[in-house]
C-alpha cells in the first residue's frame, strides 16, 4: 500500500537526520570533555556512560517496548533527548559544564537511544509486512544512511560546529531529535501485538532472553555480533598505535584508513540483499563473517598502508552486509510480541562484549606486540564463523521462514487487528 511506502520514507528520513546528530555528538562530546580535563579516566567515564544503559537495562527496556506503542515510544524518546540537550547547552553558555554533567547527559542519551532503537527494530517489520526481501532492502538503506551520516558527515560537522561555540553542536543535535520526533509522530499506526497474560516485567524480560538462548538460529545470530565486538574492540583499541608504529602513518593517514573502512561498510550494506538472494541468507552470513576474519588477518600482516586500507575496506564491507542480513532475518522470524525483548537481548550481549574486547586488546599489545591483538581478533572471528555456521545455515533459515505465519507472528491476530493486504513493492 502507498501509505506504507510513505511511512518507510519518513522513518528513513527520521533516522538519517538523527544519525547526523549522533555523528555530531560523537565528535563533539569527547572534545567538550577535553576542554574540561586531560585526565584519561575522566574522559573514559564520559565515553563509557553512553553504553551503560544497554548493560543495565537492555532486556528490561525490551520488555517495556513490547508493552508500549512502538511509534509513540520512538517519538517520545526523541523529544525527551531534545529537551535533555538543552541542559548542557545552557550550562555551556553559562560556563558551568562539568564532567559529571556530561557523563549524566551521555547516560540519558544512551537510555533514550535504547528505547528508540529497540522500538524502531520492532516497528519496521510490522510496517513492511514482515517480508524478508523488503526488510533486507529497508535495513540496507537504513544502515547506509547511518554509516554516511554518523560516520562521514556528522563528525566533521561536530568539530566545525564546536569551533562556533560549545553550545552549538548540542543545539544542532537537539534540532535533529526534534525533526526526527515530528517525522516519527506522523508515521502510520500499527496494530499492537496480541497481549500476553499479565506477568511481571522481570518475568517477561526473562522470557524474551530465554527465547533467544533456546533457539539455535537466534542464538547464532546473537553470537556473531557479541564475539565480533570482542574482536573488533580488540583491534580498535590498538589500531591507532598499529597504524603509527607498523605503517608509519600520522593522524591524517589514520583518518583515511577509517574512511576506507566506512566506505566498505556502505558498499557491504548496499550489496547485502544481492548476497542474500544469490547465496541464501545463512550462507551469506557465514561468508561475510569469514571475510571479516580473513581481512583482519591481512591487516595484521599488511606490509604497507595500501594493503591495510584495502583490508579495512573489505572488513567494513563484511560488517555492513552482516548488519543488514542478521537483523532483517530476526525481524522476519521473531513473533511481534517478543520482538523488543529479542532485539534488546541480542544488542545487550554485543554491548557487554565490547569492554572485554578493549581490555583484551590492550593486554595483548602490552604483553606481546601491537600486532598480537589483530591476530587474536582474526582467530576469534574465524572460530566464531566455524561454530555458528550450522546454527545459521540455509537449511535452518528456510525452516524458520516456513514456520512464520502470514502476519509474521505465530499467534493469531486479535479481533481488533485488521487483515493486512499484501504489501506492494515499496523499496
Amino acid at each position: 500500500m502507498k501509505v506504507l511506502a510513505v511511512g518507510f520514507g519518513r522513518l528513513w528520513t527520521a533516522q538519517t537526520v538523527s544519525s547526523f546528530g549522533d555523528g555530531v555528538m560523537a565528535a563533539a562530546l569527547p572534545l567538550l570533555a577535553l576542554t574540561l580535563t586531560r585526565d584519561p579516566m575522566a574522559l573514559a567515564v564520559v565515553t563509557a556512560a553512553g553504553t551503560l544503559p544497554w548493560l543495565l537495562f537492555g532486556v528490561l527496556g525490551g520488555a517495556l517496548v513490547d508493552r508500549w506503542d512502538r511509534r509513540r515510544t520512538m517519538w517520545v524518546a526523541d523529544a525527551a533527548r531534545a529537551l535533555l540537550l538543552a541542559v548542557p547547552a545552557v550550562a555551556a553558555a553559562a560556563d558551568m559544564l562539568s564532567i559529571p554533567l556530561l557523563a549524566a547527559v551521555a547516560f540519558l542519551l544512551g537510555l533514550g537511544g535504547l528505547f528508540f532503537d529497540t522500538a524502531a527494530t520492532a516497528y519496521l517489520p510490522d510496517l513492511l509486512g514482515r517480508d524478508p526481501a523488503r526488510l533486507q532492502r529497508a535495513n540496507s538503506r537504513l544502515r547506509g544512511a547511518q554509516t554516511a551520516m554518523a560516520g562521514f558527515a556528522g563528525p566533521p560537522a561536530g568539530s566545525a560546529l564546536l569551533a562556533l561555540g560549545r553550545s552549538v553542536p548540542l543545539l544542532a543535535d537537539a534540532v535533529s531529535f526534534v525533526v526526527s520526533a515530528l517525522l516519527v509522530r506522523s508515521l502510520p499506526a500499527m496494530p499492537r501485538p496480541v497481549p500476553e497474560a499479565r506477568e511481571s516485567l522481570l518475568r517477561q524480560a526473562r522470557a524474551g532472553a530465554s527465547y533467544v538462548f533456546r533457539d539455535r538460529l537466534l542464538l547464532g545470530l546473537a553470537l556473531r555480533p557479541a564475539v565480533g565486538n570482542v574482536a573488533f574492540m580488540a583491534v580498535e583499541t590498538v589500531l591507532a598505535l598499529f597504524v603509527h608504529e607498523r605503517l608509519g602513518l600520522g593522524t591524517f593517514g589514520f583518518g583515511l584508513l577509517l574512511t576506507a573502512e566506512a566506505t566498505g561498510g556502505l558498499i557491504g550494506a548496499g550489496i547485502a540483499s544481492f548476497l542474500g538472494r544469490k547465496l541464501g541468507t545463512g550462507t551469506a552470513l557465514t561468508c561475510t563473517a569469514a571475510v571479516e576474519g580473513l581481512a583482519i588477518l591481512v591487516l595484521a600482516a599488511a606490509p604497507n598502508p595500501y594493503v591495510a586500507g584495502l583490508a579495512l575496506a573489505v572488513c567494513g564491507a563484511g560488517m555492513g552486509a552482516t548488519m543488514v542480513l542478521g537483523p532483517s532475518l530476526r525481524q522476519t522470524i521473531v513473533p511481534a510480541h517478543l520482538m523488543g525483548r529479542v532485539a534488546s537481548t541480542s544488542r545487550m550481549l554485543a554491548m557487554c562484549a565490547a569492554p572485554f574486547g578493549a581490555f583484551l586488546g590492550g593486554w595483548l599489545a602490552a604483553s606481546f606486540d601491537v600486532r598480537t591483538p589483530l591476530f587474536a581478533a582474526a582467530f576469534l572471528l574465524l572460530t566464531m564463523t566455524a561454530v555458528t555456521a550450522t546454527m545459521t545455515s540455509n537449511r535452518r533459515v528456510e525452516a524458520a521462514l516456513r514456520g512464520v505465519a502470514p502476519t509474521g507472528d505465530p499467534a493469531r491476530p486479535g479481533p481488533e487487528e485488521p487483515v493486512r493486504e499484501s504489501v506492494p513493492e515499496l523499496l
